[in-house]
């Protein structure tokens, strides 16, 4: 039931975001998305924001979405921010709006937002491989390798033979002391990426 409620929140989501671009001039829109893609093209990322701004509605995803990714591009990461936001706003559940605002966000080193974010995607999605691998890879540079472990190890179970997934998991169990759990990932890595130098070092350390 609660699949249902939330499936129809989205659709929801959707129509009212659809007969928000339809109430604008469409072809002016269509139009200056066109222009914005030819200057972004060209890495003129002022000027295809620009274009958008020409025709922006606060209330329109699309539009705040790619001035999100205009902006960012362009090192405005703190106007990209307010645009992924908005996106987010209009529609909570997508999860591009959220991946999104982490590209500035983590530019601004605001680790905390990062998280939070991949928090909320985990909520919408317990599986996205991106929020859990990322997660992961957050509290093994703190060193917080019991949460890293739990992150990793999902990506692992979706992803078996994904490099970076296992040799991050490899290290996680290292660094926890699961040796022989360790020594079996890094063999496997060795199996995607033959004299792996991270690999072989792994498993160096283990005696």
């Amino acid at each position: 039931m609660e699949i249902l409620k939330k499936t129809g929140i989205i659709l929801f989501a959707i129509c009212i975001s659809n007969s928000m671009a339809f109430s604008q001039d469409i072809k002016a829109v269509q139009d200056a998305f066109a222009k914005s893609y030819t200057y972004e093209k060209n890495k003129e990322y002022s000027k295809a924001s620009d274009e958008l701004k020409k025709v922006y509605a606060a209330d329109n995803y699309y539009e705040n979405l790619r001035l999100g990714w205009l902006n960012y591009l362009a090192g405005q990461y703190t106007e990209s921010i307010k645009y992924y936001q908005s996106a987010i706003n209009i529609m909570p559940y997508s999860i591009e709006a959220k991946l999104g605002y982490i590209y500035p966000a983590s530019a601004l080193g605001n680790w905390e937002q990062v998280k939070t974010q991949y928090n909320e995607i985990l909520k919408i999605d317990e599986k996205n491989s991106s929020a859990n691998y990322n997660m992961g890879y957050i509290y093994y540079n703190k060193q917080d390798y019991a949460n890293a472990l739990k992150y990793f190890e999902k990506v692992v179970n979706l992803y078996p033979f994904d490099y970076n997934s296992l040799l991050m998991f490899a290290w996680t169990n290292l660094k926890l002391g699961n040796f022989r759990e360790a020594k079996v990932l890094f063999g496997n890595v060795l199996l995607l990426s033959p004299d792996d130098k991270s690999a072989l070092e792994g498993l160096g350390m283990i005696k």
